[in-house]
């Protein structure tokens, strides 16, 4: 083992050990309830003033780094605390960033060290044309069923450029963005009608993709 690469195994090492560590502190010291409970989220955020806005963005990136934070919750927060505009830039800026230094690990760090982080669940089929490349990262971004996390530290690994990983990753994530912070606007406001659009039109951005999918396989298996 050369030295870059026992460097690279120590760095992944203590990377892959401060994620762990973050996520045990906010379980420990019940921060991870605040964050699953959007009301509670929201009456938090917008009692640190300035800093709410920093700290919906500081979530979105640990919740996109590490798995077990949900980032759904968090945006339906920043909407209902911060409107649907101003919401859905919060969760987009850190959802973005969160991507992009996933990414950026990946791309550091390489195959080896993190297959031992994540194992069999690596292997996403991240390979082909940076045209292609980018299409699948976009896609993904538009399919809940797909972890987000982990297409992000596995494109790191192929050879996409990082402008097309940010331009596909944000275009992705703009659509759910909004519905999500939306959809917590609306519940901030309590009046049913429009919760039941937000609901229905999250629900169609969710099977669409899927939809979309399943046409495409049987369209494959036919011809």
């Amino acid at each position: 083992m050369t030295q870059s690469t026992r460097f690279k195994w120590l760095a992944g090492a203590a990377i892959l050990t401060l994620l762990a560590a973050t996520y045990w502190l906010l379980h420990e010291t019940g921060a991870m309830a605040t964050i699953m409970n959007g009301a509670a989220l929201r009456d938090h955020i917008t009692q640190l003033g300035a800093w709410g806005p920093l700290t919906v963005i500081a979530l979105m990136v640990l919740a996109i780094m590490v798995s077990p934070i949900p980032s759904a919750p968090i945006a339906m927060a920043a909407g209902a605390a911060y409107g649907h505009v101003w919401g859905t830039v919060y969760v987009i800026l850190g959802a973005e960033i969160g991507a992009l230094a996933a990414f950026g690990i990946g791309r550091w760090l390489g195959a080896a060290t993190l297959r031992r982080w994540f194992g069999d669940r690596l292997s996403v089929g991240l390979m082909g044309s940076q045209n292609t490349l980018m299409i699948i990262v976009l896609v993904s971004r538009l399919l809940p069923f797909v972890s987000f996390d982990i297409i992000s530290y596995a494109a790191g690994l192929t050879v996409i450029t990082f402008w097309r990983f940010a331009v596909a990753t944000l275009v992705g994530i703009v659509p759910a963005s909004f519905l999500l912070a939306h959809f917590g606007g609306e519940m901030a406001t309590g009046e049913s009608d429009r919760i039941l659009i937000s609901v229905v039109a999250l629900g169609a951005l969710t099977l669409i993709p899927l939809a979309v999918k399943i046409f495409r396989d049987r369209r494959g298996r036919s011809q």
